[in-house]
């Protein structure tokens, strides 16, 4: 079911921080045009010494109307910007009261999501209704508390009053399926997750304890601290798309995968690890580290139960010119009764099973051989068995749940079923 637009909402400004910018200009403006949204840079924009692509082969710098790649209903590096699930839930909850299980089968337009998320969203760009003047969707700093109070509401579909309202509109702008907003405490900026009401087990502190070990066995990732509020655990997830400079905060640029590898969502089933190994070797800095840091992360991934690896939950910092590899994030552990699993996106050819022995067979894609693949596979391993119990004491987790991860997320047996020789396989 989708709801008509908004009168006004027929086109919205395109904002954007510029590389080392403390306030946005207007690149451009997107126009609905039937069902698609189409982008067009502003000719003062176009003038400016210092403009850059929003990305670029997408949208090049250039006048006149950029036509959509094929398949695409409006820009992907623009979608990257838009809310995902969660985001889109407290916009429907905001704008119609609608009930959690009615919720699900509204769509609001995406020009409306765009144009009512908040300002301080992932990347460097943001939509106005005016060409002129900026004026930043965002509330003043609520609590945890008042968050988290705020957040289980939207999962109840009980409508917000105006400063609950408030308090969740600073963060409609996230992607992801799972209550979240964001924070700041002056010189950095995070985003909060929360417990979801249908939780099986602590969701938040298998987060945690996942990006613990990521870090620990070496893969740039973002910082993230636990929290409690009311009762419940927060995992807050240290913002990287933010740099605190000068007494100012800078926005850089990111783009996703999924716009990486030009596709929509309904395709992102066809992902594969391979084309973006291409894509780093031809559009990024520093290829070969980057190529040896994407190959550590499906091993990790792999090893800590992460299967929620899809286009969306890898993204690169853009500058104009060339890619960089943001650190890692939303490397979550998934619910799982069995041993076999299978990567959301794929590795090897159609291959996406969730064995390292799969990647191992791949190792020449990201410029290394078997043996430094499998060097890389077990200093993980013997990482994570190290490192368990404490990260587990560091994160309270208790017996019970140590008990259902160990050997079902973390390290499950699956994962070396018909590894090469020389993989370390934990007795």
């Amino acid at each position: 079911m989708t709801f008509e637009k908004d009168a006004q909402a027929s086109e919205a400004y395109v904002w954007i921080w510029l590389p080392g910018a403390t306030e946005p200009v207007v690149a451009g403006l997107l126009t609905q045009q039937g069902e698609q949204l189409f982008f067009n840079y502003g000719r003062s924009y176009l003038a400016r010494q210092d403009a850059i692509p929003i990305y670029a082969p997408e949208l090049p710098l250039r006048p006149g109307i950029l036509p959509l790649l094929p398949g695409l209903s409006m820009p992907s590096c623009i979608r990257d910007a838009s809310p995902d699930a969660w985001g889109r839930r407290v916009l429907i909850n905001r704008k119609l009261g609608m009930k959690g299980g009615d919720a699900a089968q509204i769509e609001l337009d995406e020009l409306t999501y765009l144009l009512e998320s908040g300002s301080d969203r992932i990347g460097a760009l943001d939509f106005q209704r005016s060409a002129t003047r900026y004026l930043p969707r965002h509330s003043q700093q609520p609590t945890l508390e008042e968050l988290l109070t705020a957040a289980e509401k939207v999962e109840r579909g009980v409508p917000l009053p105006p400063e609950l309202n408030q308090a969740l509109l600073h963060g409609t702008s996230l992607g992801g399926a799972r209550p979240k907003v964001l924070l700041d405490d002056g010189e950095r900026k995070f985003i909060a997750k929360f417990s979801a009401s249908n939780d099986l087990y602590s969701v938040v502190k298998a987060e945690f304890i996942a990006m613990r070990l990521a870090r620990e066995v070496g893969l740039h990732v973002a910082h993230v601290h636990l929290r409690s509020a009311l009762g419940k655990d927060v995992l807050l997830v240290e913002r990287f798309d933010r740099v605190w400079s000068g007494g100012h905060w800078h926005r850089r640029a990111m783009v996703s995968a999924l716009t990486m590898f030009e596709l929509d969502e309904m395709l992102a089933a066809y992902a594969s690890y391979e084309k973006l190994a291409e894509i780093i070797r031809h559009r990024f800095t520093d290829p070969k580290a980057t190529l040896r840091e994407l190959f550590a992360r499906i091993v990790f991934n792999i090893l800590c139960g992460n299967t929620d690896d899809h286009a969306r939950n890898h993204a690169a910092f853009w500058n104009g010119q060339q890619l960089a590899l943001t650190p890692a994030y939303d490397i979550c552990p998934q619910s799982r009764s069995g041993q076999q699993a299978s990567q959301a996106m794929l590795i090897r050819g159609a291959e996406r099973s969730s064995r390292v022995g799969v990647c191992i067979a791949a190792a020449s894609v990201f410029l290394l051989n078997q043996e430094e693949a499998i060097r890389m596979v077990n200093h993980q391993v013997m990482v994570i068995e190290k490192k368990w119990h404490d990260i587990c004491d560091e994160a309270a987790l208790g017996e019970v749940d140590r008990a259902l991860f160990w050997r079902r997320q973390f390290l499950n047996p699956f994962a070396f079923l018909d590894a090469p020789d020389g993989v370390h396989v934990p007795g």
